[in-house]
C-alpha cells in the first residue's frame, strides 16, 4: 500500500508566504497598467508650499514672491489674505486682479510658480525624506534623488498618495510613472 504524498517543507513555506503577501496587499487599491497620462491633472492646482512670482505691471511695490501658507492663502499688500489653494494659476490671477481692482485702475496681473511644493518619499530608498519638486519628475527620478533603492525594494510597484487624496494607491512602477507636487511616494518591500 502506498503512503499519501506529504508536502515538503519548501512547498509549505512558499504557500504560507504567498498567503501572507496576499493578505497584506488586500487592503490597497491596485491600478494595473495605469497610463502616465491618467495620473496627470489637466491643470496644475496651487497648494500649501508653492512659491508664486506675482507681477503687477507698473506697480513695482506689488511685485514679488509669495508663499502659499498652510491655510492655502497668501498675504498680499492692499488686499490682505487671498485664497490660492485649489485654484489654477489663471483662476488665482483673476481673483487677485479683481481684488486689486478696488485699489488700482485696471490692474494687469501675471502669476507663475517660482518653486513647486516638495514631494515626499519613504520606504525602501537610501535617504527617505522631503525633496524639492522639478518639472516632469518621475518615480525613478525621485528614487535616484533619494539615493536609490535599498536591496529589499520592490521595483515593480509603487504606492502614491496625491496631495488632494486621502489614501495611497498602487501603481505599476515604470520609467514614465509621474510624480506630482505634494505627492507622497512609498517604495514597498519585496517578499523574496
Amino acid at each position: 500500500m502506498s503512503s499519501p504524498i506529504q508536502p515538503n517543507r519548501r512547498t509549505l513555506l512558499l504557500g504560507a508566504a504567498f498567503g501572507a503577501g496576499a493578505g497584506l496587499l488586500s487592503g490597497c487599491t491596485t491600478i494595473a497598467s495605469t497610463p502616465p497620462e491618467a495620473m496627470q491633472p489637466t491643470e496644475y492646482r496651487l497648494g500649501p508650499g508653492d512659491q508664486l512670482r506675482i507681477t503687477v505691471f507698473n506697480e513695482a511695490e506689488l511685485t514679488g514672491q509669495y508663499v502659499v501658507g498652510s491655510q492655502g492663502t497668501i498675504s498680499y499688500p492692499l488686499v490682505g489674505t487671498v485664497q490660492a489653494s485649489g485654484l489654477t494659476l489663471a483662476e488665482f490671477s483673476q481673483a487677485l486682479q479683481e481684488a486689486l481692482g478696488a485699489y488700482i485702475r485696471q490692474p494687469n496681473v501675471s502669476v507663475e510658480v517660482a518653486n513647486y511644493r516638495p514631494f515626499f518619499i519613504l520606504g525602501e530608498v537610501q535617504r527617505p525624506g522631503t525633496y524639492p519638486y522639478s518639472a516632469n519628475l518621475t518615480v525613478l527620478n525621485a528614487v535616484a534623488t533619494a539615493g536609490g533603492f535599498t536591496y529589499r525594494a520592490n521595483q515593480g510597484r509603487v504606492y502614491i498618495r496625491h496631495a488632494n487624496e486621502a489614501q495611497e494607491r498602487v501603481y505599476e512602477l515604470t520609467i514614465a510613472t509621474p510624480v506630482l507636487p505634494g505627492d507622497t511616494i512609498r517604495i514597498g518591500e519585496r517578499l523574496f
